[in-house]
């Protein structure tokens, strides 16, 4: 496969976002889409600027975005092509309401698995990435995940209840398992933090390709751990929203794992 490195990746995203996404910063109009979520003109800028880049530096690989039709996104997803996989802006409503939690994600699917994935975060100007030659990196330094030496009971969670389903939320909440818990509202950002020790656990109901395709690699590159709540790997090229379990070390996530009942990993 062509070489695709991560220093030019991070040139087009950082310029990008910086270019399409600061300037708009609390300060764009926000609209509905089909399903209920939240669209910006920063959205639709970042899109289109990124795929222009890619396409310009490298011809081959196909591009989804989140932003793209549907018909368009199922089109592309199966391809035996590479294809750039693009998150825009992950954390729209926080951006459209001045929360300072949101990135960029953009990963490289190929055969069936994530190839490259690469998290920038410009409010902190954090660069997450990885690739299968050179590990997990931050703003590149390697990046491992810390062991916590915790006790489930102490931890700290990432959990979105709103996607969970309805008894398991609800057993979460009165037989709370963990220290804490927190929501921050950006799938591909919630797994670097976890990635970078600012978390034990995390917890998700149901996230689509572009949210997580290149957070989860760069957390398994990492050293992180991860499943469905099937006890699945958690990345399958597909447009189907995926739930996801981890922890950031093997005591932590068998006993998180149990905790939820999740089935061993097949």
């Amino acid at each position: 496969m062509q070489d695709y490195p991560l220093t030019t990746l991070q040139d087009i995203i950082v310029k990008a976002a910086r270019a399409e996404l600061l300037p708009r910063f609390a300060a764009v109009r926000r609209m509905r889409k089909a399903d209920g979520s939240v669209l910006t003109e920063a959205d639709l800028a970042l899109q289109s600027h990124v795929s222009a880049r890619l396409r310009a530096q490298w011809p081959e690989p196909l591009f989804l975005g989140e932003e793209m039709a549907q018909a368009e996104q199922q089109a592309l997803i199966g391809a035996s092509r590479p294809v750039w996989c693009l998150d825009p802006l992950d954390g729209t409503s926080n951006f459209a309401t001045g929360i300072p939690y949101f990135c960029v994600s953009l990963a490289l699917l190929h055969a069936g698995k994530v190839q490259l994935g690469l998290v920038y975060d410009p409010v902190r100007d954090e660069c997450f990435a990885a690739d299968a030659r050179q590990g997990a990196l931050l703003n590149g330094a390697p990046l491992v995940v810390p062991p916590s030496g915790l006790a489930l009971e102490q931890a700290t969670a990432l959990v979105d209840f709103k996607r969970l389903d309805k008894a398991l939320a609800t057993r979460l909440v009165t037989a709370v398992p963990y220290a804490s818990q927190r929501s921050f509202g950006s799938v591909a950002l919630d797994w670097c933090w976890l990635a970078a020790g600012r978390g034990h656990l995390y917890l998700h109901g149901r996230s689509r390709v572009w949210d997580y395709a290149a957070g989860q690699f760069i957390f398994a590159a990492a050293g992180g751990h991860a499943c469905t709540l099937q006890g699945e790997p958690v990345f399958t090229q597909a447009l189907a929203p995926r739930s996801a379990v981890a922890a950031v070390d093997r005591p932590l996530f068998e006993a998180w794992t149990a905790w939820l009942d999740v089935p061993p990993r097949r």
